[in-house]
């Protein structure tokens, strides 16, 4: 964040009934959200092309959190992500009709399936992820590695926040 848009003279929320401080801190912390997520969703659109020109740009969370976790029941993924069991199983179903996963019966229940990736799916993810991180590398490139190493962190944090 640059000094101007966030220290000095920020606005105050006198006269809207909130703290005379202004809360500026998370003025400031909504303002920088807005426009990472903005960019973060343009972002996920490019990435998702790239895995595959018909893949939908929501989808493509699913084959990170498939990636790193493994293999799971579409429900567990429903969870993970907040959307209903309906969304998830259509953005399964374009999953696999791309090649991208597959569905097993899954062992403990005859009534689930295991999503995993196909070989298809890991390898034209792995190539996207590889060069989206290549890209961090460069773009953070003037930043120490305490500093990236903290910034993961506090992200962690804020997304775990709500959990358990």
């Amino acid at each position: 964040m640059q000094e101007s848009r966030t220290g000095g003279d920020a606005p105050t929320d006198e006269g809207r009934g909130g703290d005379p401080a202004g809360d500026h801190e998370f003025l400031a912390l909504e303002r920088e959200l807005a426009v990472f997520l903005r960019r973060a969703r343009a972002s996920s659109g490019e990435m998702a092309r790239q895995v595959h020109p018909e893949l939908e740009p929501a989808a493509y969370g699913l084959l990170v959190r498939l990636e790193e976790a493994g293999t799971q029941r579409a429900t567990e993924l429903a969870g993970y992500f907040g959307v209903g069991k309906a969304t998830m199983s259509r953005q399964l179903r374009a999953l696999e009709d791309l090649g991208l996963v597959a569905r097993a019966p899954d062992p403990a229940d005859g009534r689930a399936s295991l999503v995993r990736l196909t070989d298809e799916g890991r390898g034209r993810f792995r190539r996207v992820r590889d060069a989206r991180r290549a890209r961090y590398v460069r773009k953070m490139a003037g930043w120490d590695r305490a500093e990236v190493a903290e910034l993961a962190r506090l992200l962690h944090r804020l997304n775990t926040s709500d959990e358990g």
